[in-house]
């Protein structure tokens, strides 16, 4: 892993492609109720600000092994939410 600003880059990036993808469902998907989808949006911002909070965190020991399980964290997550995506439709 390059550096903790990366790492921040990176959770943004994910987590707002994600948030933008399913805005770009509901658009597309208007006749449809929202509920699933905007619990989507609202798990990927907890996500974020959990994920972030842990960046924040200055206790961890073993500062590489901190930073490679959220990374690790934010890729299983991201999948999840895509997977859920997925299932709107």
């Amino acid at each position: 892993m390059a550096n903790v600003r990366d790492l921040k880059k990176d959770i943004n990036y994910v987590l707002g492609d994600i948030i933008e993808a399913v805005y770009v469902w509901e658009y597309s998907n208007t006749d449809k109720d929202t509920k699933k989808s905007e619990a989507i949006i609202d798990e990927a911002i907890e996500t974020f600000d959990g994920l972030i909070a842990k960046i924040n965190d200055k206790t961890a020991e073993n500062k590489k092994a901190h930073f490679k399980a959220i990374s690790s964290e934010l890729e299983d997550k991201g999948r999840a939410l895509i997977e859920k995506i997925n299932k709107l439709g």
